[in-house]
């Protein structure tokens, strides 16, 4: 006797959901082996995120106790001519190919319409889904949904000991490292350095502290950079660690998260300085490695000059987009 399977509960997410999400996730990264680990803790960050609002625009699948797929919306705090909205979801893998990531990415698509319509409903509204491209079916699912490539993001990994490059500060520029009294000359840099990037959006304070100041954020490796004569903050280096990854893989990531310059200050070194001050920090204390995330169609050279600091690409993530 086989029976019929259960049929799966459907509700929005609620921040105690946080166990289980971390559960789930760690479930798919054990197959589809992309390097993210979680804690109840991290989980609970993006559930607590202000720009989710989790009783519109989000799902999750149970069978019984336990979470077999979900989606979320992130929408954009500020939105000009276009919204892009965030699409994040996944599968159970022992739940795949029975429909349930179609059905979480048409309700994803169906909040995003809503959470668009009461934030920025004079804007084109673009959904985004942002994921490793080796996963298994990925392609597939949201092509059938409508959605198209726009762009692809590559992670570089530095492998930190001899080859930390030797990088000198420009004259004139000072490192000075984070500290509660410079947060806002962080943040200001990093939401002046991304105006021109495609698809960012500044952080207002409450993202920033959900995003980038939280249990993640390694404040002894970041740093920015201050131009003396003026006093004016140039460029910044944001650095997160996930303790989840550490606990998994033995190795002691350092995530620069943020690498950004103003513009006015672009091809002067400032980056390339802020990276090799920071890879020489990471090393000192004990990081086994560092990695970042960068644009592969972006305008800043990000992949050369990452090159050049000795960062090598290890995996490549695919930006698909729905507009609505």
């Amino acid at each position: 006797m086989h029976g019929h399977p259960t049929p799966l509960t459907w509700r929005p997410l609620t921040p105690e959901d946080a166990r289980a999400s971390a559960d789930l996730l760690n479930a798919i990264e054990a197959v589809d082996r992309i390097g993210e680990h979680y804690t109840e803790q991290d989980t609970l960050q993006e559930l607590v995120d202000p720009c989710t609002d989790l009783e519109r625009a989000s799902l999750a699948a149970f069978d019984g106790e336990v979470m077999v797929g979900y989606v979320k919306i992130r929408h954009k705090p500020t939105a000009d001519k276009v919204h892009r909205v965030f699409l994040d979801g996944g599968v159970h893998p022992a739940h795949r190919g029975r429909g349930v990531g179609a059905a979480l990415v048409d309700a994803g698509v169906a909040a995003a319409k809503v959470v668009h319509a009461l934030h920025h409903p004079g804007a084109k509204l673009v959904v985004d889904v942002h994921k490793c491209e080796h996963i298994a079916g990925v392609a597939d699912l949201v092509r059938s949904r409508g959605f198209a490539p726009v762009r692809h993001y590559l992670r570089m990994e530095h492998p930190l000991g001899d080859a930390v490059p030797d990088t000198a500060v420009p004259d004139g520029l000072r490192v000075e490292p984070w500290s509660e009294r410079v947060d806002e000359d962080f943040r200001s840099v990093r939401n002046e350095s991304f105006r021109d990037h495609w698809g960012a959006t500044p952080m207002p304070v409450d993202s920033w502290r959900n995003k980038v100041v939280n249990q993640t954020f390694r404040p002894e490796v970041s740093f920015l950079l201050r131009d003396v004569a003026t006093g004016t903050p140039v460029g910044v280096l944001v650095t997160l660690c996930w303790e989840a990854d550490t606990v998994a893989t033995g190795v002691r990531d350092a995530h620069f998260t943020i690498v950004g310059t103003l513009p006015g200050h672009r091809r002067r070194g400032v980056a390339g300085a802020l990276v090799g001050h920071a890879l020489r920090v990471a090393e000192d204390r004990g990081y086994d490695r560092a990695s970042l995330s960068v644009d592969s169609a972006g305008s800043s050279g990000a992949p050369t000059l990452f090159g050049k600091a000795g960062f090598t690409p290890t995996t490549r993530y695919v930006r698909w987009a729905l507009e609505v």
